[in-house]
């Protein structure tokens, strides 16, 4: 992974320790994070959404691949495993970066 992708690397740790106060600050001032149709923008609404995700169900995130998918765009897919209905499911994080941090993040 080019090293200004890190930052991906960095946000599945922070993510995984459940550290959303850095999780946060992966992400630029303005960064935004669509997940199951709804938007969330800057690092107030960053914070809501994954305090909101995180309290809902336990899992574990196994990052399946990274691969470059544009300038400064990035797919991660990822499986997910817990207890949310179904159990188990495999995503697609799309971010796109801002040299260092987090610009965008798609999950769908």
């Amino acid at each position: 992974m080019p090293p200004t992708a890190e930052v991906i690397t960095r946000y599945f740790a922070a993510q995984s320790a459940r550290d959303f106060d850095s999780l946060v600050r992966l992400f630029t001032d303005d960064g935004t994070v669509v997940d199951e149709g709804k938007t969330w923008t800057g690092p107030a609404g960053i914070r809501a959404w994954r305090d909101s995700a995180a309290s809902a169900y336990e899992y574990t995130t196994e990052v399946v691949a990274v691969k470059r998918a544009g300038d400064d765009q990035y797919l991660a897919q990822v499986h997910l495993k817990g207890n949310f209905p179904g159990g188990e499911v495999n995503l697609d994080y799309r971010f796109i970066l801002d040299g260092h941090k987090i610009r965008r993040l798609e999950i769908d």
